[in-house]
């Protein structure tokens, strides 16, 4: 007997499954057994009929449902094909309910931005030891993208989600990418520009190179000082959206 029936109680009411949740549960059944892996194409829809003796409907609702998950890839005209799975899909399944529950109470926003600084500041203490020429290399290369960004807000803060993104995957770990990708995303919903100062985008590459400097020489107190001070300057600029949702 499949050990999940044995949390199953006998007075618990009969629920009725729908097709199409059967069939995900399969294939998702065929990821986890190594029948389908990462790169594989899935079966035809008509195979997949014939396999499980359901419909076309069921099927393409389950493969839907695949996709929606970052479970696979769908591609018009292409089969199907199973994704590597990965810290950034987990974090993608959640990003609606952690916007949601940002916005449900304003003090949710500061507490983000707390993270945001413990997050950082101890992930630019692995980078700054631990980058190469190279990485220091793409970080000027993002800072210059920024600055072709100029005046554009959308795509300014684009690009500075991807400067302090980069820095967390010097890391080495995924898990502090991932996480800083999705914090920094929910963060710039609630980006207020106009509300601040002028002239801080040329303070924010200012501060960004002087930060990539101080990695360069692999100086991490001096990396560590100045991100603290990027920071607590840009916090500031993040506020609560006033009676709407993000």
């Amino acid at each position: 007997m499949p050990d999940k029936m044995h949390n199953i109680s006998i007075d618990a009411p009969i629920i009725r499954q729908k097709l199409s949740d059967q069939v995900f549960d399969r294939l998702w059944a065929m990821v986890q057994s190594g029948e389908l892996s990462p790169g594989d194409t899935v079966p035809s829809e008509r195979a997949l009929m014939e396999r499980f003796g359901v419909g076309r409907p069921a099927v393409r609702e389950a493969l839907q449902s695949m996709a929606n998950k970052g479970l696979i890839s769908i591609s018009h005209g292409e089969r199907s094909k199973v994704n590597k799975l990965t810290a950034g899909i987990a974090f993608d399944q959640v990003d609606d309910i952690a916007k949601l529950l940002l916005s449900s109470e304003p003090s949710n926003l500061e507490n983000l931005k707390q993270l945001r600084n413990i997050l950082e500041l101890g992930s630019i203490k692995i980078a700054a030891q631990n980058c190469t020429p190279g990485d220091i290399t793409a970080l000027r290369a993002l800072v210059e993208t920024q600055r072709s960004n100029l005046g554009q807000d959308k795509a300014f803060i684009e690009a500075d989600i991807a400067f302090h993104v980069a820095i967390a995957g010097m890391t080495g770990n995924p898990l502090i990418q991932a996480v800083t990708q999705a914090m920094l995303s929910w963060l710039s919903v609630y980006y207020k520009p106009v509300l601040h100062w002028s002239g801080r985008e040329d303070t924010t590459l200012r501060e960004h190179a002087g930060i990539i400097d101080r990695m360069e020489k692999h100086d991490i107190a001096g990396a560590v000082s100045l991100l603290g001070d990027h920071l607590n300057r840009s916090g500031p600029l993040y506020e609560p959206n006033q009676g709407t949702m993000p």
